[in-house]
């Protein structure tokens, strides 16, 4: 393995697999030590290796020393008020072979084992298929085998592929051709036939504009006289342009296959213009389903240096302060339809001309990712709603709740207050008795018997057995009342009660949890 290395002679360090095996030998699993060094890193480890003494690490460069230190290719230290540095012996051998020690290591482990795991291959390609029929859902993993082993299973695999051993109706597929590792499926070619999905629709973009669409031919009017630039964006009511004029034909055209498309399919297609920072911003807008998906066509641009003109060299001459820029930003050719810059769909959907496609045949794609985007965002809007329903119904049944805690709690102290009147009243009754018998063998006087008349009187008027019982009437039903018994927000919801303290709202918010 040859290694990488960044500017000047900085080496960098690779990401090498390494296999761990737990203690129990049950499962197998791939650690990937990642020992890669950015150019800050290794330019301070050059730093630290070329000085003859500690190296002192400004606070600025202390997460680049961290990160050194954690490779173990440095050696901190506390020493005055700041952290000083010194390179370790890996760090050295880093620096010379471009590789890290342990890196080295995994790797002769790796390969050590190789001659033996090539053994274990299949023979060919009769012996691969016997292994995936067998193996769990047709897969085999080999991890990360050496040269020799990947060798032996790739040969097993072309021969299985060239000589006819592959089952009718299956494929056969190997990913891991040149690193990590090699896994084989044997899968049944109907069955991931029929698991991918269908292929999105094409949108055919017309050579020549004979009916534009209605906001193409508007646009079209407010193109203006402009030789160079096409600008749009700041025009209400037409679709939103920056292009050169050299492409404003094109994006025209592209955009009308895509509107015209959007509305055979049921979608609106309007143009707003919305208040951004105090300035206007036009878009024009696709409607799927109540949901608005913002679009702009604009043409790439690509830097190139600013050759300054005779005008910027007299200006600056006369006046040194004003400074003519570096670079320029030139139109590529390359149309970008999608979401406006700054919107909150920004690089959301957004397709554009590469060198694998043309814009062109991305329209199909662009319009599919709106739609399952409006299907994600109604989705979103169910969830969100039965959240809020279920919310809202455990609040009632926790109003209802606290209603019926504060019902039964009244209740209770009517009847502990009549159980205790009628303790009074019989204790009053056993007094009246024992005074009575008491003045049997005396005279009595008048007042006395005066004074049991009325106790006797008494303890029959708060005597609650005296009278018929009846259910207490329930106390007040508002807000106030039970501010104690229902804990969060009061008023999150329309107050249940009326002013009598009867459940004005429907049955179905009333659900109780078991």
């Amino acid at each position: 393995m040859n290694p990488e290395r960044v500017t000047g002679s900085a080496p960098r360090l690779l990401i090498s697999p390494t296999l761990v095996v737990c203690p129990q030998l049950v499962e197998v699993e791939t650690k990937l030590v990642k020992y890669m060094l950015t150019e800050q890193q290794a330019d301070m480890l050059r730093q630290i290796a070329a000085a003859s003494s500690a190296v002192r690490i400004a606070p600025k460069s202390s997460n680049t020393a961290w990160a050194l230190e954690q490779r173990g290719l440095i050696k901190r230290s506390w020493r005055g008020s700041g952290h000083v540095a010194v390179v370790t012996s890996d760090g050295r051998y880093f620096l010379k072979h471009g590789k890290h020690p342990k890196e080295v290591q995994a790797e002769k482990k790796r390969l050590a084992g190789d001659a033996e795991q090539a053994e274990r291959a299949p023979a060919d390609g009769t012996e691969l298929i016997a292994r995936l029929k067998s193996a769990t859902a047709g897969k085999l993993t080999v991890p990360d085998p050496g040269p020799r082993t990947r060798g032996r299973w790739r040969a097993a695999y072309y021969d299985a592929l060239h000589h006819g051993h592959v089952p009718g109706q299956h494929k056969l597929r190997w990913t891991g051709r040149q690193r990590g590792d090699c896994v084989f499926m044997l899968v049944d070619a109907e069955a991931d036939k029929a698991a991918q999905p269908p292929p999105v629709p094409t949108i055919d973009v017309p050579g020549i504009l004979d009916s534009p669409h209605q906001l193409v031919r508007v646009t079209r009017k407010a193109l203006g006289r402009s030789k160079t630039v096409v600008d749009t964006r700041r025009t209400p009511k037409v679709i939103p342009l920056h292009v050169s004029r050299e492409q404003a034909d094109r994006a025209l055209r592209i955009v009308h296959a895509l509107l015209t498309e959007a509305e055979s399919r049921g979608y609106q297609v309007e143009t707003r213009t919305d208040l951004q920072s105090d300035q206007a911003v036009h878009q024009i807008v696709i409607v799927i389903r109540g949901h608005d998906f913002p679009l702009a066509i604009t043409e790439q641009t690509t830097k190139v240096l600013h050759e300054p003109t005779t005008q910027e060299i007299r200006q600056q001459q006369r006046n040194p302060w004003p400074r003519i820029p570096k670079y320029d930003h030139e139109f590529n050719g390359r149309l970008e339809l999608g979401a406006p810059a700054g919107s909150r769909y920004q690089h959301s959907y957004t397709y554009r001309d590469s060198a694998r496609w043309t814009l062109e045949s991305r329209l199909g794609h662009l319009l599919h990712d709106l739609e399952q985007r409006a299907t994600a965002a109604e989705r979103q809007q169910q969830e969100e709603g039965l959240r809020k329903a279920e919310q809202r119904r455990r609040w009632y049944a926790a109003v209802a709740q606290a209603r019926e805690r504060q019902v039964e709690q009244r209740r209770a102290e009517v009847l502990v207050e009549q159980v205790e009147a009628r303790r009074r009243a019989d204790r009053i009754r056993s007094f009246c008795r024992a005074a009575r018998t008491r003045a049997v063998g005396m005279s009595a006087a008048a007042e006395e018997l005066e004074w049991l008349q009325w106790a006797e009187a008494y303890a029959d008027r708060i005597d609650p057995l005296c009278a018929p019982l009846a259910t207490p009437p329930d106390p007040p039903a508002s807000r106030e009342a039970l501010r104690e018994l229902l804990q969060g927000d009061l008023y999150a919801y329309p107050w249940p009660f009326d002013s009598k303290g009867r459940w004005a709202t429907p049955d179905e918010e009333v659900t109780q949890y078991t």
